[in-house]
């Protein structure tokens, strides 16, 4: 899979570079994500800019992180949701589980406050 990961201060970025997260791609994140877990980041956000499908493994994937981030007292927070991701989340109602924000910028801004 393709991603890109940086930290910016105590948050780790990892931006998906793939136009789909499923059952082809979605371990490796998983995989990603319980490597950075074990090097103690706990506070993430997932960029899905560029991702226009996402499917129950995607799903699946993010929902691991999510709740690894949480029993580390971390988060994991999304950001650039598509339409068509972002009507996904709502279908399997996990925009109530996930703090989602529109851009970047306000999902970095939201571990300030």
């Amino acid at each position: 899979m393709l991603t890109t990961i940086e930290s910016r201060n105590a948050i780790t970025l990892i931006q998906i570079q793939e136009e789909r997260l499923d059952a082809h791609n979605s371990s490796d994140l998983k995989g990603q994500m319980l490597t950075l877990f074990e090097e103690g980041k706990n506070n993430m956000i997932v960029d899905l800019q560029g991702v226009r499908f996402v499917d129950s493994s995607g799903l699946g994937a993010l929902v691991s992180g999510f709740k690894n981030a949480s029993a580390r007292n971390g988060n994991l927070k999304l950001c650039g949701l598509q339409p068509q991701v972002e009507s996904m989340f709502e279908l399997t109602r996990l925009h109530r589980v996930f703090e989602i924000f529109p851009d970047l910028a306000q999902a970095l801004n939201s571990f300030q406050e």
